[in-house]
Parts: C-alpha cells; structure tokens; sequence
C-alpha cells in the first residue's frame, strides 16, 4: 500500500510539472522524467481495482481423495462348477481378497429361498456335515462331509461389500454304478457252483470321477480283503479312469461259502450277489439249491392231468 502511495505523488507532482508548459502538443519525457523509473506494468497495476492483497498469495491446494481397497474374488470367474461322489467330503472354496473388515457368508439356493449355513467363521446350519474352514491367507471354504444326492444344487458365497459380491458354485454329486459279474461276464443275482471248483466274482464300478475310497468285498459280515483265517482267498482290484474293476477269487469252495457275497465303494454303494455251493447234486436240482422240495403250480398240474388224458384215450 505505501508503495502505491508513492506513486501517487509522483504522478501528482509530474502533473504540476508540466501545467506550466506553453506547448498543447504532448511530448515525450525528458531524459530523468520521474516516469522513466516506473516498472513496465505499473499502468496494468494503476487501473487494476485497489484491493489489499498479501504480497506473498497463498498457493492454491487441490484436494485430493483417496478410496480404500474393494474386496474382490482371488479367482477370475464368479461361477464354479464341483462333482464330487457319493459319500465323499468335498470342500467349497471362496478366496476373497482385501476383505477390509468385510464379512463372508456361505449360503444355499432352493429357488427364491437362500439358506444361510455360515457367517464369518460360524456355522448356523442345522446340519452337522457342514462347516466352515478358513485357510490362510484368503480362502474361506465350506467342507461337506459325506456328501449325498440332496446337497446337489447351487451354492452362494456372499461378501457383505455395498454392492454385495456373490461367487455362485453348483455342485453335482455323481452316484457310482455297481455291476457284479461271473467268471463268464453275466450279470445274474444268483450264482451256483460245484464243492471243490473256484469261485469267482467281477465288480464293476463305473462313473467314479475321484475314487477316494477302496473296494471291499463281504461274506455276510465278514470282511474278504484281508481274510487269512480260511485261506484260499484273493482280492485284485484295478482302478481305471471313470472306473473301477475288482475280481474276488475263493479256491476250493465248499459249503461254508454259501451265502451273500457284497462288492463295496465307501459304505453306500454296494451290490449283492447270492451263492450256492452244491455238493454232487444234479443240474436241475442246482436251479433250487436253497433245499426245498419243488412244488409245481396248479396250471402245470392242470396241463398234466390233461396230456395224461389224452394219452389214456388214444391208447384205448
């Protein structure tokens, strides 16, 4: 402010300076005008508005706003698709990264209706198979013990975001297919052999996608596999892709071994076949092996009755 005061005055006395001057015609000033000291923008300044301003402005501060991390799937999809067999744990994953305080949640679709079965890492199904385990650094996993054919269907894993991330996973249970054959590879529920000859028994097992469980064999309940009291006994089992083969061989087979022989996978997937063991006895009698006196029915005894008729006149 005083610097422009000073100005003022100068500009003032110049003025007075040149009122005396005869001359109408403006001139250009003499060496050692005061005007000659003024800087280069001074009029630009002079005809500016008289505002006091801070010599030193303030420096313009451009705010700037920083966002926290949105959570977001370790995975690169938002739909999964799980088999598993019949009677296997499975385990449900779901890896979220930067949860920041976030919560997750698993939870079951039937429908419009959503079943929640944890929150965080407490389970709240009524559902003892089902729990949550969290594996460090980010995977929240939903293990399902021995899965059945109702825990098919879609799954949800919710993160409580605004907007709520969802993560769908369908899960599929694939139920095994058990077959057992003879020696010859027929299938039949019955099976019949001679004392002495060897018995042998096929299990096949198709659509197993992850076998995780062995094949057993059973006489009655006596398991076969590692059977040593008898003697005789072998178990052979091949495991191929998508399937299982499993061949049971018993030597000298006598009338002990009669009765029901079970192929297993796990303890839900079994087949049964029932075998005789027949000491001399002929091949008709071998078709009623469970010792019972053959009875025929009425019709039969009816057409008897009426071929022995017919025999009877014509022989007359």
């Amino acid at each position: 402010m005083k610097s422009r005061l000073f100005w003022i005055f100068a500009i003032i006395y110049s003025a007075l300076h040149h009122i005396g001057s005869t001359s109408t015609t403006l001139k250009r000033p003499r060496a050692g005008d005061p005007f000659d000291t003024f800087p280069k923008n001074f009029w630009q300044e002079f005809s500016s508005p008289f505002t006091d301003t801070p010599e030193d402005e303030e420096l313009e501060v451009t705010e700037t706003t920083t966002h926290e991390p949105f959570p977001f799937f370790a995975d690169p999809y938002t739909t999964v698709n799980i088999s598993t067999q019949l009677s296997s744990n499975v385990y449900l994953h779901c890896r979220v990264n930067d949860l920041q305080g976030k919560t997750v949640s698993w939870m079951r679709r039937k429908g419009d209706e959503l079943t929640l079965i944890t929150f965080g890492q407490h389970t709240y199904s009524g559902d003892s198979r089902y729990s949550l385990e969290f594996e460090e650094p980010n995977d929240w996993k939903l293990l399902i013990q021995f899965a059945n054919e109702r825990d098919e269907g879609p799954y949800e894993c919710q993160v409580s975001s605004h907007p709520p991330l969802v993560l769908l996973v369908y899960l599929t249970i694939i139920v095994p297919h058990v077959e057992i054959l003879d020696e010859r590879g027929s299938a039949t529920p019955e099976k019949y052999y001679k004392a002495g000859s060897t018995i042998e028994l096929q299990c096949v097992i198709s659509k197993i996608p992850h076998p995780s469980t062995y094949i057993t064999w059973r006489h009655g309940a006596r398991l076969l596999n590692y059977d040593t009291s008898r003697g005789g006994i072998s178990v052979k089992t091949d495991m191929l892709p998508g399937r299982a083969l499993s061949r049971l061989y018993i030597a000298n087979a006598n009338r002990q071994d009669t009765g029901n022989y079970t192929c297993m996978l796990g303890n839900e997937i079994t087949e049964t076949v029932v075998v005789h063991v027949l000491n001399g006895e002929e091949p008709a009698a071998m078709q009623h092996a469970n010792g019972t006196r053959y009875i025929p029915s009425p019709l039969t005894m009816v057409v008897f009755f009426i071929v022995c008729a017919r025999v009877s006149l014509f022989q007359r």
